[in-house]
């Protein structure tokens, strides 16, 4: 006898908006999933995430939730924390990977010890100077705060004026700031289904670098599918990224930025636990190369929350 989706999945509420920097493209993100859950028969709901949420999810008598919500308060174990209180299955990564896939500084201290290779970074705080920058990192270095995704606050410093006003737009976001060391190469992006990494992606830009405006807005960016790199090397690539996502216990899905220089070395940037799910999104493109359709995509991670 066939169970339906609807037998199959109960009630589904579709998490999205709340409150961080990323809240629009958690709206574009979550209204996407929506719309494919309800296609393919699923009785999906859609929750804006807010103060109230939890006592919404009790209330509404919800059997799993689909997270699409990015940055802090939805990606960084909160939201898992408190689905975890409530018995409510959930898609994607567990409180603990969550919590360290967002915060880069300990994402990065998970993989040097792991032997993942990653850019040289340190902790940005009141005792640290521009010239102390320097001498641990050269020039040029990145600025970022360490909480935050889509690339949000993030600046390429090349001298001291650059750093200072850096800086001071960096603080607006979440987190410790960070100084990361410049890798010169090219942009590659891998996301993870199910244990399984997809066709990789090259981010091809005339931006300094794969910024907010670049991911969200501009029309100029290129995804270039196939990547270019030969099987054996894209291969390699693959099995890279999911050692790196591996290692931080992440689960279920994602999306791991790495870049590659010049001499064929990968270094691993960061792990997106809640990648997005927007008409720009980059793990909908990858799972389309792989012959897997955007509701069919929707549906199998919807699947991660019987993990």
């Amino acid at each position: 006898m066939t169970v339906s989706n609807m037998e199959r999945y109960g009630k589904v509420a579709v998490l999205m908006g709340g409150t961080s920097g990323e809240r629009e493209i958690s709206l574009r993100s979550g209204q996407a999933v929506l719309k494919a859950l309800l296609n393919v028969g699923v009785d999906a709901h859609s929750v804006d995430v807010d103060k109230t949420v939890f006592r919404t999810l009790q209330e509404g008598n919800f059997d799993r939730a689909f997270i699409a919500l990015h940055g802090c308060g939805g990606e960084d174990g909160a939201m898992q924390g408190g689905l975890e209180v409530l018995g409510l299955p959930y898609t994607g990564s567990d409180v603990m990977a969550s919590s360290i896939c967002m915060d880069k500084l300990m994402t990065k201290k998970i993989w040097s010890t792991s032997g993942v290779r990653s850019p040289k970074s340190i902790p940005v705080d009141a005792v640290v100077d521009y010239q102390q920058i320097v001498t641990a990192l050269g020039v040029p270095f990145v600025i970022k705060p360490s909480l935050e995704g889509s690339s949000l606050g993030i600046h390429k410093v090349s001298n001291e004026e650059e750093f200072h006003s850096a800086i001071k737009d960096a603080q607006k976001y979440q987190g410790v700031l960070m100084a990361e060391q410049w890798i010169n190469g090219t942009e590659f992006t891998i996301a993870v289904l199910n244990g399984v990494a997809l066709p990789v992606i090259k981010l091809d830009t005339p931006h300094e670098f794969y910024d907010f405006d670049a991911k969200y807005q501009a029309n100029d960016t290129q995804y270039i599918l196939p990547c270019g790199l030969c099987d054996i090397e894209e291969n390699a690539l693959k099995a890279e990224a999911l050692n790196a996502f591996n290692v931080t216990s992440a689960t279920g899905w994602g999306r791991i930025d790495v870049m590659v220089d010049a001499d064929g070395k990968c270094w691993f940037l960061e792990i997106n636990t809640v990648p997005g799910m927007t008409d720009h999104s980059l793990v909908p493109m990858a799972a389309a190369s792989a012959n897997i359709t955007f509701d069919q995509l929707v549906l199998n991670i919807l699947d991660t929350s019987f993990n």
